[in-house]
């Protein structure tokens, strides 16, 4: 049998491609009958999720709703895995589902626009909104996102590809200036929002924050008017990011169509003078509105009612596409002694821990996190699952952190203004300028317990600058643990015994931190935290306790008298969200919880919940079973056990390279401003993740494209032909996987193409095609592929286009970025 690989399918919506000419003369009449003002008007959103009504020319009010894991803003709703899950599956029939049922459900709420999907490339784990992304790799990311758009407007609604362009961290995001070459822009960054374009028709595009070689996106020519509308011939919506306009004239001019969520800066007030003196054109304005009542004629949104489809808000076809996104995502990474999958006929006990088994984590934090029609947690659907044969424990392993940083915790209220612990509290200093001369307040703090009370506050209209001093007198001996959890752009430094040890740059946002400190009980440890909220409030929380106290005891006892353990780690939106970055280390105790269950039970499975690669240093050689899950969705917990049972057979491969620790990620060394700038420098080029561990000495943890299955496949009879073309030509790629195991699977053939003859530095080989292959035990199918010129070329500097150059190339294929078996040369002539 013959199995195209998954390569996408172009889609032109009937009315786009049957009534162009009719809507056309649709838009001309009705944009005639407007005023100037009413054109502007039009052009800025009304009440932070709609576009407003203009009653004359009958144009109803357009209802916007957050996406991607769910239609998150008009209530609960149905969600479903992460971005970066749906990534992990490698299939595109599974995005186009979910896009589909996402679809559905917008309608069902009368949602003309879902605000998703978000495409930005994976550049560094600490990103927070990675989970919301589909990886590292720009042609994976762009088969996903042409699926889901396809799904999300076959159904009537307009997608919004975002963040264009180079949004790859949360930090400073307002004004952070992303400096990248123009060959690194266009092989890396922009060819997702191309295919969005290009292939899938998308509706909407959504400006980022950020500014891109010097220019905010939204008033960025070269992005919005050059690339966009002139060479990709982009006819929908250009719309900001909430609050991303920053100039009205400058982001009018360089092809802004709509500023959201309200016009702040495209007003009347700005942009009718900005017309009278001939710094905006009315054919601008004219531009502007045309392009948004197109876009609403060509989806039908002025000739039929937007809630016509009714569905039960919990609708069960979108269950169970939540349940298979789930189901298809998850990355079986380690199987040592083949562990997994379980027999559960000799399971009689098993021991679910950590602070991911309950409650269900469905999201992680921000504009993507829903809330989701009763969501299953791991502890539940276990639970659930054995509920007949097997007792299920369950206990949280770590103290919650908003336990801990609270009020009424001891690790909260540990300190005290004297050495002797008789005074309890911190002193408490507020300053102005800066941390020098005498201070304007001084007060005595019971506790520092703010964390999360501020974190989308408003700015502070002028800086404060708080000191809190004191001593921590440990009633343990032992390692003890200091964590400062702050939010949103504030600053801070903590120092221990008069030591800089933990420091908190404006913006950076990466929270809870902490510090380790061996110490006797009794001898006083002097604390000082300064602070420099970025808001009116305190947001920030500090603590200390024996690092000990961090875990629950009666986790470690379930574990030993469980014939298995099940710990859940990870994230959560508290931990991992849009706003901030996150550390590359699990939140505080986690580590410890994993090592200590270990140590009572050798068959221990970690599942992990994150938007990316964590620290697993700790544990990741020691540890028999390892599961990424990413963020599930909502049925995380019904496909967890069918997983761990082998009742599905994991299949999900890693979007990403996941690095040994952070110092080797390409991106470590250029991922923050440059001192004294907000410049960040992608100096790694092109040479992004598995494009740079190719070509380098280091290697990665788990490289990208890797995944383990219940059972193993073989490559064989790869056939490249002609093996002589021109570069217009196209070449066929041929293969067989074969199923050598005893289970039922699914492998990812993955087909990448070097070019070893290249002039230019150019990567070892780069993924240009893929498939998903269902296949019985000793089953074979034939695999097909055909590389087209895009395939083989590189982005050229000096005739600003595609370029093809003459000479050797490669294909490999194989199931991972570092597993290609097969691999066979052709000539380009």
């Amino acid at each position: 049998m013959l199995i195209p690989i998954a390569l996408g399918l172009a889609f032109v919506p009937e009315t786009q491609a049957q009534q162009t000419p009719n809507i056309d003369n649709r838009v001309e009449q009705m944009l005639s009958k407007l005023s100037l003002e009413q054109k502007i008007d039009l052009i800025g959103g009304v009440d932070a999720m709609f576009i407003c009504a203009v009653p004359e020319v009958n144009f109803p009010r357009l209802k916007m709703s957050d996406g991607p894991m769910g239609v998150r803003t008009w209530g609960p709703t149905t969600g479903y895995a992460a971005g970066i899950g749906l990534a992990a599956s490698f299939d595109t029939g599974l995005a186009k589902r979910v896009g589909i049922s996402l679809g559905r459900d917008a309608r069902s709420r009368g949602v003309s626009f879902l605000l998703a999907p978000g495409v930005n490339i994976y550049r560094s784990p600490t990103n927070g909104r990675n989970f919301e992304y589909y990886g590292e790799d720009p042609f994976l990311a762009g088969r996903i996102a042409v699926a889901y758009i396809q799904g999300v407007q076959s159904q009537g609604v307009i997608a919004t590809v975002k963040h264009y362009a180079a949004n790859n961290s949360e930090y400073d995001r307002h004004n952070v200036n992303s400096i990248l070459d123009e060959r690194t822009l266009r092989e890396i960054y922009l060819p997702v929002f191309e295919a969005a374009v290009k292939e899938a028709h998308v509706g909407a595009v959504m400006d980022s924050y950020n500014l891109l070689n010097g220019e905010h996106a939204t008033q960025n020519a070269f992005l919005n008017l050059q690339v966009l509308k002139k060479e990709w011939g982009f006819r929908g919506i250009l719309m900001s990011d909430w609050t991303s306009t920053y100039d009205g004239v400058a982001a009018a001019n360089a092809g802004l169509d709509l500023e959201m969520p309200f016009a702040k800066f495209m007003n009347r007030a700005t942009l009718l003078p900005a017309i009278q003196q001939g710094k905006v054109s009315v054919a601008t304005i004219d531009d502007k509105v045309r392009s948004i009542l197109r876009t609403a004629l060509e989806f039908g949104l002025l000739d039929r009612d937007q809630t016509e489809l009714l569905l039960p808000r919990d609708d069960l076809q979108s269950r169970q596409v939540a349940l298979e996104s789930a189901e298809k995502s998850a990355v079986l990474l380690r199987n040592e002694g083949n562990l997994l999958p379980l027999d559960a006929r000799r399971i009689r006990s098993i021991a679910v821990i950590g602070p991911g088994a309950w409650p269900a984590v469905v999201t992680a934090g921000g504009s993507a996190e829903v809330t989701a029609f009763a969501p299953v947690s791991f502890a539940t659907g276990l639970s659930d699952a054995l509920a007949a044969t097997a007792k299920v424990y369950w206990s949280r392993g770590v103290r919650d952190l908003d336990e801990v940083l609270s009020w009424y915790s001891a690790a909260g209220r540990a300190f005290s203004t004297d050495s002797r612990g008789q005074h309890p509290g911190l002193t408490q200093q507020e300053f102005r300028g800066d941390f020098t001369g005498k201070p304007e307040r001084e007060a005595t703090a019971p506790a520092v317990t703010g964390w999360g009370s501020n974190a989308w506050g408003t700015p502070s209209l002028s800086k404060r600058f708080i000191r809190w001093s004191g001593y921590y007198i440990p009633k343990k001996s032992g390692v003890q643990r200091f964590i400062v959890a702050g939010t949103w752009r504030d600053a801070y430094t903590l120092y221990v015994n008069a030591k800089q040890v933990l420091h908190q740059p404006e913006s950076e946002g990466q929270s809870p931190r902490v510090y380790d400190l061996s110490a006797p009980a009794g001898a006083p440890i002097a604390v000082r935290l300064d602070y420099v909220p970025a808001g009116e409030r305190i947001s920030i929380s500090l603590g200390a306790l024996p690092a000990e106290d961090m875990l629950e005891p009666e986790a470690i006892k379930l574990a030993a008298m469980s014939d298995v353990a099940v710990v859940c780690a990870g994230f959560n939106p508290r931990t991992e969200s849009e706003g901030s970055d996150r550390t590359y280390s699990l939140p505080p105790g986690q580590d410890e919880l994993i090592r200590a269950v270990l140590a009572a039970n050798p068959r221990t499975i970690l599942v992990l919940t994150a938007g990316g690669s964590v620290d697993t240093s700790q544990s990741v050689d020691r540890v028999p079973a390892l599961i990424q899950t990413w963020y599930a969705g909502q049925e995380g917990g019904r496909a967890l056990p069918r997983i761990l049972f082998g009742d599905v057979n994991p299949s999900g491969k890693l979007p990403i390279s996941w690095e040994r620790r952070i110092e080797d990620n390409p991106a470590y060394q250029n991922y923050y401003e440059a001192p004294g700038t907000r410049d960040v420098k992608y100096g790694e080029g092109v040479f992004l993740g598995y494009r740079y561990y190719d070509q380098s000495q280091t290697k990665p943890l788990f490289p990208f494209g890797f995944g383990l299955s219940y059972t193993t496949f073989e490559f064989s009879n790869l056939s490249v032909t002609p093996a002589e073309a021109s570069a217009d030509s196209p070449i066929a790629v041929s293969f067989d996987v074969r199923n050598t195991g005893q289970r039922a699977g699914a492998e990812v053939a993955q087909v990448y193409v070097g070019n070893p003859s290249a002039t230019l530095p150019r990567p070892v080989k780069e993924l240009k095609g893929f498939a998903r292959v269902e296949l019985k035990p000793g089953e074979t199918q034939r695999v097909s592929v055909t590389l087209d010129r895009r395939s083989l070329a590189y982005w050229d500097v000096n005739t600003k286009g595609w370029r093809v150059d003459p000479g050797r190339f490669v294909v490999y294929v194989g199931n991972s970025s570092a597993n290609v078996p097969l691999q066979q040369e052709f000539t380009v002539r």
